[in-house]
């Protein structure tokens, strides 16, 4: 499977003996496969057209996936990338493997289609005569520079705190230091000063 490159896999089908006499050959090639920790290459005849495809084994399974040709593949260059000369501080790349530590070990099971479920509950809310309450749409991105550290010591918490893990030190962000000055604190006095002048009149 390895020698596979996973972008020339597509849609999966099981497969199924169609018979008593297909049956034997369904399970030796199934052992087959399992036994050599192999996958096969076959052509098949789909919806009026030669196609290429992976045959693997899922359980007691044949499992057919759909492949691309080698020329239906479209090759990375002319696609838009990064410049290479893009700085990244030691720190930050850090921070990111703090999150990607953080976010392991989800069980895929766990994932599921949230537009699908909102759709459904749509559906059934209108079927009940009842109106659904829809979200409030997401703000649009305002353009400004995004602190990239503050960004990912927000994800990494989130994601510590979503597993219960809010006692755990392994995944923390360190702040980059810079050279900007601080801001200067405004005195307590003039601060309630301030304060009393704009503050409204009690009835």
């Amino acid at each position: 499977m390895e020698s596979i490159d996973p972008i020339a896999v597509g849609t999966p089908y099981y497969l199924m003996a169609s018979g008593p006499a297909s049956a034997k050959p369904y399970v030796l090639l199934r052992m087959a496969l399992e036994r050599s920790s192999k996958v096969a290459v076959a052509k098949v005849a789909l919806r009026g057209r030669e196609r290429l495809a992976l045959l693997r084994v899922v359980g007691d399974a044949l499992c057919l996936h759909i492949m691309l040709w080698p020329d239906e593949l479209r090759s990375t260059a002319g696609v838009s990338t990064p410049p290479a000369d893009v700085n990244l501080p030691e720190e930050e790349v850090q921070a990111a493997i703090a999150l990607t530590e953080a976010l392991s070990g989800r069980p895929m099971a766990d994932l599921h289609d949230e537009y699908r479920e909102a759709l459904e509950a749509v559906i059934a809310a209108k079927a009940e005569g009842v109106r659904a309450q829809t979200p409030e749409p997401a703000e649009a991105p305002s353009g400004q520079v995004v602190d990239l550290m503050a960004a990912l010591e927000k994800s990494v918490q989130e994601a510590k705190a979503a597993r219960g893990e809010h006692g755990q030190e392994d995944a923390t962000v360190h702040e980059i230091k810079t050279n900007t000055p601080a801001k200067k604190k405004t005195a307590p006095k003039k601060t309630a000063a301030r304060a009393r002048k704009t503050s409204p009149r009690s009835a």
